[in-house]
């Protein structure tokens, strides 16, 4: 750990990028959580021995940007699937949103820097602290981006959460926190360079927590709802090809059938599972650019297909018409009943800027570039969490695709559902992609005490326990589908009560003490 510190600290800022990408790998699939601690460790020991605070956000910014460019190196996967840009724009493009989300551990070097500098404690304390904020910031700032808080490294496997479990006591971004704290004491280890029992605590302490088997064992049993999740391995570059519609809709229906014994359930789809305009009143020529499928009987087919005890949940797509003319379109789940009647429905909130809508249009399409979404109409957000009430088949709360790695941002809290929805299209996100994504989905199951069930086109999809447990999965880019029983709510969590102002509480809380430690020093 001592030389690595010195090597560092002789080349900074190459030094900091470097122990970035290294923690990055603390993240599916690699879940090398030891790097992520060795990263942070080092990023401290340098921001801590920084001359000046523009040095000290020079190294935040520079450890975000090898931080980010490997932890979200799977978005250049899908720029292999969109044929108006070539594929190499896909690693130009992870390089230039790595620049701009490295903005926000300078910010936390920074503010580290400027209130705990005095004192080793204080400035370990004042790291985690705003850690914490930025990472909040980074979920809302221009719409947001959440993805791989440093939290997540803190997940157990399938059937543990690990030191995740903390996670309805501290909320995700205080979970990041704790993950700095815990490779604070490796820090605080090098610099006190004394071999006694203190020095082997700091550093055997942050192993133990990692593996402490937090929630190990717990089963909370089942609320008795019964369901089938479906995953149907539809290549992405097939899913959004109308010659591939009905044999992708036949993928789906094989997987779906009603089984002996089964009753009342819920029929869960992906994403994109249904390519169909299902609701009627849009003109006539938009049916037939959609290959000619008319809403009343594409909904009594899918009636017929689910039987008449089945709630079918599909992702779909509604259009916005005015005048005639469809000026936008809504990324939708919508609730379909056995008669085929639309039940209930939610529209996306969150949407990918560049992916479902495209900011800038008027400057970005004369150059050439487009929507990674095939398709010439922009997504447009709806109002956000709402829960589903579908009588006997419970109450859902629903989250399409990246919607779930908003932590705080997910459920309706006048209306708690019983569990959460959250179908997905991970097809484009290679290799990489869908493991994350499921870790983040663990995480608010864990917060809120609410299970959630994930149906995607590809994988991976699961069914995550209200402790952050899977109990059953289909694997990356395989066809199956699940059968069970809803695992069971649990009470409201601290966090589900208060949402992002408990981790900002912590974060406050951190911050005072490390300004009383500072004050202590300089006393």
């Amino acid at each position: 750990m001592g030389r690595l510190v010195t090597l560092a600290t002789r080349y900074p800022r190459l030094g900091a990028l470097v122990l970035g990408a290294g923690a990055a790998c603390g993240f599916q699939p690699l879940a090398l959580w030891p790097l992520t601690l060795l990263g942070v460790a080092g990023l401290i020991a340098l921001v801590r021995a920084a001359a000046g605070w523009r040095q000290a956000a020079l190294l935040g910014w520079s450890f975000g940007v090898g931080h980010f460019t490997v932890g979200n190196f799977w978005i250049a996967t899908a720029f292999t699937y969109q044929a108006a840009m070539p594929g190499w724009l896909g690693v130009i493009a992870v390089v230039l949103l790595s620049l701009y989300l490295a903005v926000y551990p300078a910010l936390g070097a920074l503010g580290a820097w400027w209130i705990g500098r005095r004192g080793t404690a204080a400035f370990a304390l004042a790291f985690a602290g705003c850690w914490t904020i930025s990472e909040w910031l980074r979920s809302w700032v221009f719409t947001g981006f959440a993805w791989n808080p440093l939290g997540v490294a803190a997940l157990g496997p399938f059937e543990r959460p690990g030191l995740a479990g903390m996670a309805p006591w501290l909320g995700t971004y205080a979970l990041s926190a704790l993950v700095v704290l815990l490779a604070a004491c490796w820090w605080i280890a090098a610099v006190r360079r004394r071999a006694d029992w203190r020095g082997l605590g700091l550093l055997l302490a942050p192993v133990a927590a990692m593996l402490a088997p937090i929630g190990s064992g717990q089963d909370d049993g089942g609320q008795g709802g019964a369901f089938t999740l479906v995953q149907p391995n539809i290549p992405q570059e097939e899913l959004n090809d109308y010659r591939m519609f009905e044999a992708n809709y036949q993928r789906l229906a094989q997987l779906s059938p009603v089984r002996p014994g089964q009753g009342r359930r819920l029929l869960l789809w992906p994403e994109s599972g249904v390519p169909d305009y299902l609701r009627e009143g849009y003109p006539d020529r938009y049916y037939l650019d959609n290959y000619g499928a008319d809403p009343v009987l594409a909904r009594q087919r899918l009636g017929r297909l689910a039987g008449p005890d089945t709630m079918l949940l599909s992702g779909t797509t509604d259009l916005e018409v005015r005048n005639g003319k469809a000026v936008g379109a809504r990324n939708s789940v919508t609730a379909l009943d056995g008669r085929g009647t639309i039940r209930a429905s939610y529209a996306k909130a969150h949407l990918v800027p560049y992916g479902e809508y495209l900011p800038m249009r008027e400057i970005l399409t004369p150059l050439g570039l487009s929507r990674l979404v095939p398709g010439s109409l922009d997504f447009w957000p709806g109002p956000g969490p709402r829960t589903l009430d579908l009588g006997g088949w419970g109450r859902v709360g629903v989250q399409i695709c990246y919607e779930i790695i908003f932590s705080g941002q997910v459920v309706d809290p006048a209306n708690r559902p019983q569990f959460l929805f959250n179908p997905s299209n991970d097809g484009w996100f290679g290799a990489w992609g869908p493991p994350q994504h499921l870790a983040q989905a663990r995480l608010r199951a864990i917060e809120e005490g609410l299970p959630v069930l994930r149906a995607t086109t590809t994988g991976i999809s699961a069914v995550i326990a209200a402790d952050g447990t899977i109990r059953q999965h289909v694997p990356h880019r395989t066809a199956g589908r699940i059968d069970g029983t809803l695992p069971a709510a649990r009470a409201p969590t601290p966090f589900s009560r208060t949402g992002n102002a408990l981790p900002l509480g912590w974060a406050a809380i951190l911050l005072v003490l490390a300004l009383v430690a500072s004050r202590r020093r300089a006393g």
